[in-house]
């Protein structure tokens, strides 16, 4: 007869998803706190415009900061769709080629966006 060794981690239970409702809180506070910025940069006195829009955007800092956000939106989106797909499709399978068509789709998202934001 086999031993067990050690503690397993248990994958189900009351728990379990509180690391995931948290991220998704945090992700979705610092995505609101961004949008508040750039709101209040767009409203500042003065014409809308490309050179201003883009001024919005030339600084280290606003690249960092919004691929920070666009990070914590993937990591938004990576969350709420594994979530639904573990809830309602049952063959994994299939289940499991359509998370690994997310997770390719969300990294495919994630290096556009490093070349839009940094003009590679």
């Amino acid at each position: 007869m086999a031993k067990n060794y050690g503690s397993k981690r248990i994958v189900v239970g009351a728990h379990y998803g509180l690391r995931d409702w948290l991220s998704q809180r945090v992700t979705a506070t610092l995505m609101a706190l961004f949008t508040v910025v750039v709101i209040a940069q767009v409203l500042l006195p003065g014409e809308m415009g490309y050179d201003k829009w883009a001024g919005i955007f030339s600084h280290q800092w606003m690249k960092l900061l919004t691929f920070v956000v666009i990070v914590s939106m993937l990591l938004h989106v990576w969350v709420g769709v594994r979530d639904v797909l573990m809830d309602y499709v049952k063959p994994v399978g299939t289940r499991l080629a359509l998370q690994v068509g997310t997770i390719v789709w969300l990294v495919g998202c994630a290096g556009w966006a490093i070349q839009v934001i940094w003009r590679l």
